[in-house]
């Protein structure tokens, strides 16, 4: 966005003291031309920006300047802190400088409102690593390309325009257009592997929502009636939240809808023996004959 170009060429001008049309022109990976364009603006807009010529010169901010803080209300200085905040939980170098700027030209405090862990209780995953790739890739607009395994267990090559990175439900996805499918998908991080950002650059729009759009990533669904001991009501609750209705007898009464798929029968056995579906019968009868080959396999 020049929006954003035209801040970060203003505080790189701050840091820097001096720099020549053509450095700018590499760092933005613009033209020249654009360059000066942008510096006509800048300086419309009140900042003294200027450039000199000849040997030893450049384009320069007057020493005395300094970001108004005035032009942001204290509700928006706060937003934009809390957003850096939320971007420097993959510990990017340049956003942590340039949070720390701000909380000095606004005066404020760090705003420490959010603190996220990608790796599970037991072991580190690769969620981390991916994000931080994937968030340097959408910043620069590169096509990313790695091998993805799906929910069966297959692996295929992508390579994919990233647009987002999404947290639905438990987990985070990247949400991009994929060439193999020439489409919009979601690719959940943990099962992306080998993920590489390429030289190749793509100018698609960042859409403002997906969720509510994106049609493919809601997951063929099914109507069901379980019905759990109350000794699983941590799990219980933690998932279902306000559909649970609780028996005379303390057992937990679910009515919801779930994925028709692997990711179902894998909740239901994860459960034992404190669940029970009953409704669709249909279900009940693959649980069931899942149990009994299960039991088959432990006869000795």
């Amino acid at each position: 966005m020049k929006e954003n170009r035209y801040f970060q060429m203003v505080y790189l001008l701050l840091e820097k003291g001096s720099m020549t049309a053509p450095e700018l022109a590499k760092h933005f990976e613009v033209s020249v031309r654009t360059i000066y364009r942008d510096i006509d603006i800048l300086s419309a807009a009140g900042i003294p920006v200027y450039a000199t010529q000849g040997k030893g010169g450049g384009i320069s901010i007057q020493d005395k300047f300094v970001l108004k803080k005035s032009v942001l209300s204290e509700q928006e200085q706060t937003q934009i802190l809390m957003a850096l905040q939320g971007l420097r939980i993959v510990e990017d170098e340049d956003t942590r400088a340039l949070l720390s700027k701000l909380n000095s030209a606004f005066q404020k405090q760090n705003v420490n409102w959010l603190e996220i862990d990608f790796s599970s209780w037991t072991k580190s995953g690769a969620g981390k690593e991916n994000f931080q790739k994937l968030q340097s890739a959408i910043f620069e607009s590169r096509v990313v390309s790695f091998l993805y395994y799906n929910g069966k267990g297959e692996s295929t090559k992508r390579v994919v325009e990233p647009l987002k990175l999404a947290f639905k439900s438990t987990d985070w996805y990247l949400y991009g257009y994929c060439s193999m499918r020439s489409d919009f998908r979601f690719f959940k991080l943990t099962r992306i592997r080998n993920l590489e950002i390429t030289k190749d650059r793509y100018t698609r729009p960042i859409p403002d929502q997906i969720f509510t759009e994106a049609e493919d990533f809601e997951m063929e669904t099914i109507q069901v009636t379980l019905l759990f001991d109350k000794s699983m009501s941590f799990r219980v609750y933690d998932k279902f939240d306000d559909e649970v209705t609780e028996t005379q007898d303390g057992s937990l009464l679910v009515e919801t809808v779930m994925p028709n798929n692997e990711l179902l029968f894998r909740y239901i056995l994860s459960c034992g023996d404190k669940v029970e579906v009953l409704h669709p019968q249909s279900l009940r009868d693959k649980i069931s004959e899942r149990a009994r080959n299960i039991a088959e396999k432990y006869k000795t």
